[in-house]
C-alpha cells in the first residue's frame, strides 16, 4: 500500500475528480457518508456531538457529517469556524445545505469572539478543524480551542488527521497545540506521520475508509513511501526444487560472539538455520565452542585464534552471504578485524549491532562499506551514526540519506521498520508487537536476513520478508504466549509457523 505526501493527497483527489469524473462537492459527500457510517457504528444516538468545523475542505467534511448524523437522529451542535471570511467552495456549499436543513438551527458560525460549549463526560467532539493540508503549527484562537478540546472528558474523532498535527515533519510543531483524538478516520490511506511513536498519543485508533478515489491514479502516481503487506510478501516466496540439496541452498557465514556473549551468537544461527540456508558456519571466539556446539548442532564452527574475541577476518570465497556483529564486542583488535571482513566480502553481508557501534565510533570507515550493505539499527544506534535527531521524522530522513550515500538498505528497526533502500524509497513493516522490545530479538532478525541472503534472496527481497517474517514470528509468539512474557528465543521458534502462514 503507498502512502501518500500531503501533496499527492491533493493531486489524487484532483485526478479523481477529474478522470472519474466526479464533482468535488460530490467526492465530498461520498469521503461525509464513509465517516458517518463509521461514527454512527461506535456511537449510539443517545451521544451528543459537537462538531468542529474549519475554512477548509477538513471543515466542509465536518459540515457534511453533521448534517448527515442530524439525518440519523443525533443531537448535533456545529460550530464553523470563519474567521478570515473566506471558506473553500465545498466547505461553504455544505455549510448552505446544512443550514436548510428543517427544525431548529444546527450552525453556529464563528467570525470573531467565540464561546465554547461546555463539553462533558459522555459527549462527541467531531474535529474537523484542519485536515492533511495543515503546513505550519496551530496558534492564537486555533491553539486556545485545541487546548480547550484537549483538557474536555468527552471523547473526539478526528476527520483524516487530528488537526494541528502535520502528514510529515512535525520537527517545528508545537505538540500542545494538537488535537489528542481517540479515533482518527483517515481517509484512503494512512500518512506518513502516522508511523512515528510519538505521534501515537494524538491519533489514537486509527481506521482507514475507502472513499473511492481513482484506483487508476493511485497506481500511476509513484510513492516514496509504502506499507508491505502479506500479499506482498507472499509473491517473493522462493519454492524449493524437489531435487534441492544443502548445497544448492546456500551456505552462510556468521561472525558472531565473543566470550561472554554466546547467547547473540546461537540466536542468530538458529535464526539463520531456520530461515532456509543449506548450511552455516560461525565464526566465533574459542571459548564459545561448546556452548555453540551444543546450542546450535546443525551449525558448522571456525574458530577464531583468540580465545575470548573475534580478530580474524574469514575469507569468504564459499559463502553466498555473510553477516557481521551480534555479540563481537568493540575493542581495536576486534574492531580492525570486522572493516577487514566487510572490504574483503563480495558476497551480501549484514552489519548489526556492535559492527555499528564500531562504525559509529569510526566514520571514515563507513565509505568503506560494500555496495548493497545491509545495517540493522535501531534507534539509538542510528542516532550514533548519523547524529542526534530531534523526533523521528529527522531520524527516518537521516537513515533514508545514509542508505542513499552508502548505495546499501538501511533497516531501522522499531514498532513499524522502515526498509531505506538504495534509490530513496521507505518500505514500513505491518507485522510485530511490543513483546518483541526484549534482548536478542535483533539478532534473530540479523539471523533470518542471513538465512535469506545466503538462500538466494536480493537484498531488497531478503529485508522486505526478513523484517515481515520476523514481526510476523513475534506475532505469533504473542498470540500463544502473550507479550510480557515474550523472548527473543520464542521469535526463533515461531519462524516455522510464520513461512507456513505465508
Amino acid at each position: 500500500m503507498k502512502i501518500f505526501t500531503a501533496t499527492q493527497i491533493r493531486d489524487l483527489d484532483k485526478y479523481t475528480i477529474e478522470h472519474e469524473p466526479v464533482k468535488s462537492i460530490d467526492l465530498m459527500e461520498r469521503a461525509a457518508r464513509a465517516l458517518t457510517t463509521s461514527i454512527v457504528s461506535r456511537w449510539g444516538t443517545n451521544v451528543p456531538v459537537v462538531v468542529f468545523a474549519g475554512p477548509g475542505n477538513n471543515g466542509g467534511d465536518a459540515l457534511a457529517v453533521a448534517r448527515l448524523l442530524t439525518e440519523r437522529g443525533y443531537q448535533v451542535q456545529t460550530f464553523l469556524f470563519n474567521i478570515s471570511g473566506k471558506l473553500s467552495a465545498d466547505c461553504a456549499e455544505n455549510k448552505q445545505r446544512l443550514l436548510t436543513k428543517k427544525g431548529r438551527p444546527l450552525l453556529t458560525e464563528v467570525t470573531q469572539e467565540f464561546d465554547p460549549p461546555q463539553l462533558e463526560k459522555g459527549m462527541l467532539v467531531v474535529d474537523g478543524l484542519f485536515g492533511s493540508g495543515l503546513s505550519k503549527p496551530l496558534a492564537g484562537g486555533f491553539a486556545s480551542l485545541v487546548k480547550y478540546i484537549n483538557a474536555a472528558p468527552a471523547q473526539v474523532v478526528s476527520i483524516d488527521v487530528p488537526s494541528g498535527l502535520m502528514t510529515e515533519d512535525n520537527s517545528y510543531n508545537v505538540r500542545a497545540n494538537i488535537i489528542k483524538a481517540d479515533v482518527t478516520l483517515t481517509l484512503q490511506h494512512k500518512k506518513l506521520s502516522f508511523f512515528f511513536a510519538e505521534h501515537q498519543q494524538y491519533i489514537g485508533q486509527v481506521e482507514v475508509l475507502d472513499i473511492g478515489l481513482s484506483q487508476e491514479g493511485i497506481e500511476k502516481m509513484d510513492a516514496q513511501f509504502t506499507l508491505t503487506e502479506k500479499t506482498d510478501v507472499q509473491l517473493l516466496l522462493k519454492p524449493r526444487d524437489a531435487f534441492a540439496h544443502k548445497g544448492t541452498m546456500g551456505h552462510a557465514l556468521l561472525v558472531a560472539g565473543s566470550y561472554g556473549m554466546a547467547g547473540a551468537a546461537i540466536l542468530a544461527a538458529r535464526a539463520c538455520m531456520r530461515s532456509g540456508a543449506g548450511k552455516l558456519t560461525v565464526h566465533t571466539p574459542r571459548r564459545n565452542v561448546p556452548i555453540l556446539q551444543t546450542a546450535v548442532p546443525e551449525a558448522v564452527l571456525h574458530t577464531d585464534r583468540e580465545e575470548t574475541i573475534f580478530s580474524e577476518a574469514v575469507p569468504t570465497d564459499a559463502f553466498q552471504a555473510v553477516a557481521v556483529g551480534p555479540g563481537i564486542g568493540t575493542v581495536e583488535p576486534t574492531a580492525i578485524a570486522m572493516i577487514a571482513q566487510l572490504r574483503r566480502t563480495q558476497c551480501p553481508v549484514v552489519a548489526d549491532a556492535d559492527a555499528l557501534n564500531i562504525l559509529a565510533a569510526r566514520h571514515a570507515w563507513l565509505q568503506q562499506l560494500p555496495k548493497g550493505v545491509i545495517l540493522t539499527p535501531h534507534p539509538k544506534e542510528l542516532e550514533r551514526l548519523e547524529g542526534q535527531c530531534t523526533d523521528s521524522y529527522e531520524r527516518l530522513t537521516k537513515a533514508r540519506q545514509l542508505a542513499e550515500r552508502l548505495q546499501g538498505y538501511v533497516i531501522l528497526k522499531g514498532h513499524r521498520s522502515a526498509v531505506c533502500m538504495p534509490d530513496g524509497h521507505v518500505a514500513f513493516n505491518t507485522t510485530g508487537n511490543a513483546g518483541m522490545a526484549t534482548a536478542g530479538s535483533g539478532d534473530v532478525l540479523t539471523g533470518v536476513l542471513l538465512g535469506l541472503l545466503a538462500r538466494g534472496y536480493s537484498q531488497r527481497e531478503a529485508c522486505l520478508l526478513g523484517v515481515y517474517l520476523h514481526g510476523l514470528a513475534g506475532d505469533l509468539a504473542a498470540n500463544d504466549l502473550g507479550e510480557e512474557s515474550l523472548m527473543a528465543g520464542d521469535i526463533v521458534q515461531y519462524l516455522p509457523k510464520a513461512f507456513l502462514a505465508l
